[in-house]
């Protein structure tokens, strides 16, 4: 379902003032508050705005090690199992169903190297988990950003 420019132009305004309240909104756009509305309203419910809450920055919390671990799991048990388990780390950021050599990849934070061992401990201790492989993140070049694909979406297809 594609998105117009309004749109567009809505979703990152709140994406850098998130805080700000229709009304603001309308009176940027130079569109009624109702039209604001509507639109929000529309995004929300197709699911392309997911939420409003505070982007939080695990750095900030102390959590400064970023890494991310590759899993192969019995294939028996299925993903499901395995991935539920891991929600119940909170250091486990998010956790997908990949294709190529493993069969999971989670992103993962711990407070030091010595923490991620601990981390990773608790990972291969989930019933379901055979083997992992853990990558370190030195430095995030491109941090995870969606507006450049907003921006694209809107434009109509070549």
């Amino acid at each position: 379902m594609a998105i117009d420019e309004l749109d567009a132009r809505l979703i990152t305004l709140l994406d850098a003032e998130p805080r700000l309240g229709v009304l603001e909104c309308s009176r940027r756009l130079g569109v009624a508050r109702g039209t604001v509305q509507a639109r929000l309203d529309r995004l929300v419910a197709r699911g392309v705005v997911r939420g409003f809450g505070p982007d939080v920055d695990p750095a900030a919390l102390g959590y400064d090690v970023t890494g991310f671990v590759t899993m192969q799991i019995k294939q028996v048990g299925g993903h499901d199992p395995v991935a539920e388990r891991l929600a119940g780390i909170p250091e486990v950021l998010e956790v997908h169903t990949i294709t190529g050599s493993g069969d999971m990849l989670c992103r993962v934070v711990a407070r030091s190297n010595a923490d991620l061992q601990r981390v990773i401990d608790l990972i291969v201790a989930v019933e379901g988990i055979v083997r992992a492989s853990t990558v370190i993140s030195l430095a995030t070049q491109v941090p995870y950003r969606v507006l450049p694909l907003v921006v694209a979406a809107s434009q109509p297809n070549p």
